[in-house]
């Protein structure tokens, strides 16, 4: 496992963090989306009390480190590497908590397949091989979850929950598909979820225990932490090479086992 120096300069060089690609001008239009109520921002989630603009950009300077000037409308906008590292290690202190349970039940869900999914599956394994059940709900169900009026499906990879469109794994922000699998488990609620976009927000709105990974542009689940919904939100892009995520990956799994 690289020390944290060593994983800090990684997460820059790689874009994970520090400048990320995601502009400015994208961050500051999802966040004003989110505060003027828009459901496709919110992530599934509802909200205890309203969020003006200016407090969601406070809120994701805190929790993501985006710039904290309101001034700064175009161009670079960043990522603490400091809070990410120490999100993954809050993160894996949470699903070592719920691993020392005896069989309990985590459900894995990603709408970044591209990118995530590197980080998904490593971890599904790990929590396979501590005993955890990874209950797999709705697999097949589908739905018109597109623009394109195409049906969308579930379909899971190594127990992780993916969309589907006609054989290929899409990008979603959707909420709809954790409904419906929440719904099949018929109160049976999961002891953990581990997911990101719509499928984490609507995990938490139902009440589930929920760590979630989001991009600074994803404000919607930072304000459902902050209202104590999600258990824990990882500030990272989102969708950087695969290969990247591995020593961020190699950190969560190692911590996860230390705290066993």
């Amino acid at each position: 496992m690289l020390s944290r120096d060593d994983l800090r300069e990684h997460l820059v060089y790689t874009r994970i963090a520090g400048d990320v690609a995601t502009p400015r001008e994208n961050n500051l239009d999802h966040y004003s989306s989110l505060a003027n109520g828009d459901p496709y921002y919110m992530l599934g989630l509802t909200y205890d009390q309203p969020w003006p603009y200016r407090d969601v950009l406070a809120l994701m300077a805190k929790s993501a480190g985006v710039i904290s000037d309101p001034g700064h409308r175009w161009g670079q906008d960043t990522i603490d590497p400091d809070l990410t590292i120490d999100a993954i290690d809050a993160m894996a202190e949470r699903i070592a908590s719920v691993l020392s349970r005896d069989n309990p039940r985590v459900l894995f869900a990603t709408g970044h397949p591209t990118g995530l999914l590197a980080i998904h599956m490593p971890l599904a394994r790990l929590c396979a091989e501590r005993g955890a059940l990874l209950v797999t709900p709705g697999e097949g169900w589908t739905y018109a979850g597109s623009s394109f009026g195409r049906p969308r499906g579930i379909r899971y990879m190594e127990s992780v929950a993916m969309l589907d469109d006609r054989g290929g794994f899409v990008h979603t922000h959707d909420a709809a598909p954790m409904r419906h699998m929440l719904g099949e488990l018929d109160g049976e609620k999961p002891d953990l979820v581990i997911a990101d976009h719509g499928w984490a927000g609507a995990a938490a709105e139902a009440g589930v225990p929920t760590v979630a990974f989001a991009d600074s542009n994803d404000p919607g689940l930072f304000v459902g932490e902050a209202e104590g919904k999600i258990d824990v939100v990882v500030p990272l892009d989102d969708n950087v090479l695969p290969r990247y995520y591995a020593p961020l990956t190699e950190r969560l799994v190692t911590q996860v086992t230390r705290a066993l």
